[in-house]
């Protein structure tokens, strides 16, 4: 969906103004917000790509806690989430 916000220069009419014109118009069309609003947006993730996402956290979860039970590394230590 394409928005046009086209404004004409009017006899005696400063370059400052016209810009300022201008701007409420894109403001008033509402462009700057959907543009803001899809700046971050992120693709919802297929199905698949999830399960593929989830396995690899599991193995790699249960990876870890071989080599600590082995001692080639160290437990981190537990963190302090919350207020207190």
């Amino acid at each position: 969906m394409a928005t046009n916000a086209a404004v004409q220069k009017t006899d005696g009419e400063t370059t400052i103004s016209l810009i300022r014109r201008f701007s409420k118009r894109v403001q008033g069309a509402g462009v700057i917000s959907r543009m803001r609003g899809r700046r971050y947006f992120a693709r919802v993730k297929s199905r698949s790509v999830e399960r593929k996402q989830a396995l690899k956290r599991i193995s790699r979860r249960v990876h870890i806690e071989e080599l600590i039970k082995l001692g080639k590394i160290i437990e981190a230590p537990k963190r302090r989430g919350g207020r207190r």
